[in-house]
């Protein structure tokens, strides 16, 4: 996780679960000039409306206007994990194993740097994943990114 990421983790998740939200996780994306904020918040029991992500981005805003941890113009959104939900830790891993998983690397792991497969789990700080019939071990802090894939029936 880079310093930013943290710093950003660090001032929101106490807003977001102080709400009564979990906080899921995080996405911010410098361009130049302009960024993206994209804050993912969940409640298991209920779900997450729309009303949910408008009080939280209320929250968050009066928040990030105090502590000014983007310097740039940004734009903030709120949002559910969704079906497709991103996945930011460890723990998560874990929780979807069985789940299909799409995850992008950052470099190359034994050739390639996109892997879609179903995720078996975690094993110390590496994630499980098979992808035709090949079991691979790949580093955590190697993941770019990674999301579940639904699977409809």
């Amino acid at each position: 996780m880079s310093a930013k990421l943290k710093q950003l983790e660090d001032i929101l998740r106490p807003v977001v679960e102080g709400l009564g939200y979990e906080f899921w996780g995080i996405e911010y994306r410098s361009q130049g000039h302009y960024s993206k904020l994209r804050v993912f918040i969940d409640n298991p029991e209920q779900g997450v409306s729309v009303d949910d992500c408008e009080k939280v981005s209320r929250q968050i805003s009066g928040v990030m206007d105090v502590e000014d941890p983007i310097q740039t113009e940004y734009t903030l959104e709120v949002s559910s994990p969704g079906m497709d939900r991103p996945l930011f830790r460890l723990e998560q891993y874990e929780a979807f194993a069985g789940h299909r998983v799409q995850i992008r690397l950052r470099m190359a792991y034994e050739g390639r740097r996109k892997f879609e497969g179903l995720l078996k789990g975690i094993e110390g700080d590496d994630v499980v994943v098979v992808v035709d019939d090949h079991e691979y071990l790949l580093p955590f802090e190697s993941i770019e990114r990674a999301h579940i894939v639904p699977v409809f029936e």
